[in-house]
């Protein structure tokens, strides 16, 4: 069984090992897509002196392997606004950074199976298409028309948004942190952040295991490792990291039916094309929170089991290669997008829940804006982390934190 399934993976930059710059006018902690995203946008609006650090290589995150997918039908507006402006720059993409990011618009089809789930479907597509979106309720028939994998007499119905698909991240995050360097970021690989001083309310300086920089603005864009940092500068930002994993049949001689990216509301099942096979995934309600990132079986009788109500013939294959890497999840599986009010200097862009990819350029856009104080294509206010500071307080009552 092949745990690490590389074709998917694109080498990321190559350039000799970066001197640690004494000091810069940013440092952005986490090299995935929200931190290249980020130092590519404020390097372009004439930001200079940018240091992105990573404490392993680029994109080891959670951001090299997947098959991300891309799309726009969330139910808030605040994420759909970000889904919409994250699809337009990703399907400008090959032609701005001259690289091909696999973007396949395929469609996102989400399975209805009782009457609950309906009305929280049709009432998500109704907000969708008032901001612009072209999802459309379907019927169980029509969602057979659309995923000839699907068996309709297990279905209710569902939407259908065809703009959408999925990309393959690891390109993404080479093509911004390529822009990136050509701009004059300095990227540092293999750099532990150790501490942030931040002593009177203000950030100072970041200490790594290869020195320290010099400072007065952190941007904290390190997934499901951004607690810790926040702790560091004194900013609480809530996020648990979970496992999630995915799987791939081995490739067949034929090509397969083209199908949108499909999710099963009831059961968080969910699959689409990869190659000439299927990768298929499930959001385990077992796994427990941490930063294991072992592949492990343990998901597929579980994704096997909703498969044969839903999508019969995709259950039991036997998997050719897979990967296990981390959701960012926040207590309300919201993203953290903003400006610290308690110490001056720090902003962060975390917490994505899984969404991560799909809101990375648009993500990019609004951080540089709150760091250059200017009017955005949208108001971040919503996605805060001050949401949690209610949490926080409880916490602390019971010494949890």
């Amino acid at each position: 069984m092949q745990t690490d399934h590389v074709e998917n993976v694109v080498p990321l930059v190559e350039q000799p090992e970066t001197k640690l710059p004494s000091s810069a006018e940013v440092v952005i902690i986490g090299a995935g897509i929200m931190g290249t995203s980020i130092a590519f946008h404020l390097a372009e609006a004439g930001v200079r002196n940018i240091v992105l650090l990573e404490r392993n290589t680029l994109g080891s995150g959670s951001s090299a392997k997947p098959l991300g997918g891309v799309r726009a039908t969330f139910s808030d507006p605040g994420n759909i606004r970000l889904g919409q402006r994250s699809l337009d720059a990703y399907e400008r993409f090959d032609e701005r950074f001259r690289t091909d990011i696999g973007l396949r618009q395929v469609g996102y089809l989400f399975l209805c199976r009782d009457e609950s789930e309906m009305a929280s479907v049709e009432s998500s597509t109704l907000v969708q298409n008032s901001l612009g979106c072209s999802s459309r309720m379907v019927t169980p028939a029509e969602a057979r028309e659309i995923n000839p994998f699907l068996d309709p007499e297990a279905l209710l119905g569902g939407s259908f948004s065809p703009r959408d698909g999925f990309a393959q991240p690891a390109r993404v995050v080479k093509a911004y942190a390529e822009a990136a360097v050509e701009l004059g970021v300095s990227i540092c690989e293999y750099t532990e952040v150790l501490d942030i001083d931040a002593d009177g309310g203000a950030v100072r300086e970041v200490h790594t295991n290869r020195g320290s920089i010099t400072t007065s603005a952190v941007v904290l864009a390190a997934g499901a490792w951004s607690t810790r940092l926040g702790e560091m500068a004194g900013v609480y930002l809530p996020v648990e990291p979970v496992r999630r994993q995915i799987g791939f049949t081995r490739q067949q001689a034929r090509p397969l039916p083209t199908v949108p990216f499909t999710l099963d509301l009831s059961t968080t099942l969910y699959f689409h094309n990869y190659r000439n096979a299927m990768l298929l995934g499930i959001s385990n309600q077992d796994q427990e929170p941490g930063f294991d990132r072992e592949f492990s079986y343990r998901w597929k009788p579980a994704f096997d089991r909703a498969a044969e109500i839903i999508a019969p013939t995709l259950a039991n294959l036997p998997l050719e290669a897979g990967w296990a890497g981390l959701y960012e999840n926040t207590p309300d599986h919201n993203a953290m997008i903003g400006r610290s009010d308690d110490v001056q200097g720090v902003l962060y862009a975390t917490g994505f829940s899984g969404h991560g990819f799909l809101q990375g350029p648009a993500v990019g856009e609004l951080v540089r804006d709150l760091y250059l104080g200017r009017d955005s294509f949208m108001d971040a206010t919503s996605f805060s982390a001050i949401r949690f500071k209610g949490l926080q307080a409880r916490l602390a009552e019971v010494h949890i934190i």
